[in-house]
């Protein structure tokens, strides 16, 4: 039999689950995602830092775990909570079981649960601190240290997961992009790679003048954890680079860029998390499934004050899911265009950064 485990929620639910991975007690701001796959990715995925993922398919791991999937080197998420977790993968090729995944990182993980309708209750009530415990604890225990945790909006992520030092891939390649490493995915830096552009990847509060040391042919602002408002640095350089560079930003690239031109930023309920989310292109109608991991948005109104336009919304919600500059060679989209995981439907907005960058 397996060993218990529970679950807490801000709210004072309690619920009992069996356990699996480490164990200990974790916690962070609990987020539901609603891929079939991808598990491996959304785990190491640094946007994921200092929440606890929930998965809304039903049963998890069954493809196992193998290394070429890591969006980074480690796990990034704080727990895991599951219907169903698969002990025994069935895929011939993979390196080591969800359960040992877990393990290796020192991340507890809950099965179980009826993730559905906890889901139910995160739409409805909204995103909410949380907890795990797959070691003894009391239940006042550990419903204390759900809710003595700080607030994401209130954390300080991005420091943890960017970069503290410059690094570079191909830099003798004929055109090089900078990216602000915010949280970065490794599929990012692939999807230049790919395309022989050699990549500088800087702390997340690197100064402007020593980007523009690089002598770089456009500069990208990464995705990431947490709240954007918190990178005062960040928005400042972004402000200083995008009359000098073409600039790119993806998810929290986007809300950075929006805040350096004046938009304002909101928390969302529940946000997207998901390979399955409908984005609308509004120049040419065409509708693109994309992948999407953010709780932090644009407020599409604010963008009427700034020199910024809407160039693409999500069908589910309305939200700005695409943005360019009316004059600067700049632009920016909500969701994944890397995938990793997820459909690579729009997959080519990368080789649109590539002719701005061969324009400018």
């Amino acid at each position: 039999m397996e060993n218990k485990a529970k679950i807490a929620l801000e709210d004072g639910t309690i619920i009992e689950g069996e356990s699996f991975g480490y164990q200990t007690t974790a916690t962070g701001e609990i987020v539901f995602s609603t891929g079939m796959t991808g598990y491996v990715e959304s785990l190491t995925d640094p946007s994921f830092n200092g929440q606890i993922l929930m998965s809304t398919y039903p049963l998890v791991g069954n493809y196992g775990v193998s290394e070429e999937w890591y969006q980074s080197k480690k796990i990034q998420a704080e727990g895991y909570v599951v219907r169903e977790v698969c002990r025994v993968p069935s895929k011939f090729s993979v390196n080591k079981t969800l359960d040992e995944f877990l393990k290796e990182f020192k991340i507890p993980g809950i099965s179980g649960i009826d993730t559905r309708d906890l889901t139910l209750k995160i739409r409805e009530k909204g995103t909410m601190k949380c907890g795990i415990a797959t070691e003894e604890i009391e239940d006042e225990e550990l419903m204390a240290l759900v809710k003595n945790q700080l607030d994401i909006v209130d954390m300080e992520l991005v420091p943890q997961v960017s970069t503290s030092k410059i690094k570079s891939f191909k830099e003798d390649s004929r055109k090089k992009v900078g990216i602000v490493d915010c949280g970065i995915k490794k599929n990012i830096v692939n999807s230049f790679l790919k395309r022989d552009i050699g990549v500088f990847l800087f702390p997340y509060n690197t100064s402007y003048k020593t980007i523009l040391d690089y002598d770089l042919n456009g500069l990208m602002i990464s995705c990431g954890p947490g709240n954007p408002s918190k990178l005062i640095d960040t928005i400042d350089n972004i402000q200083k680079i995008s009359t000098r560079l073409p600039v790119f930003g993806i998810c929290m690239g986007q809300q950075l860029i929006a805040k350096a031109f004046g938009a304002k930023i909101y928390k969302m309920k529940f946000g997207h998390r998901g390979v399955n989310q409908p984005v609308k292109d509004l120049s040419s109608n065409k509708v693109f499934i994309t992948s999407q991991n953010h709780g932090f948005s644009v407020n599409a109104d604010s963008l009427n004050d700034t020199s910024l336009k809407l160039t693409q919304i999500n069908l589910n919600d309305k939200s700005p899911e695409g943005l360019v500059h009316e004059e600067l060679s700049l632009k920016s989209v909500q969701y994944h265009p890397e995938a990793g995981p997820g459909p690579n439907d729009t997959n080519k907005i990368f080789k649109e950064f590539e002719e701005m960058m061969n324009s400018y």
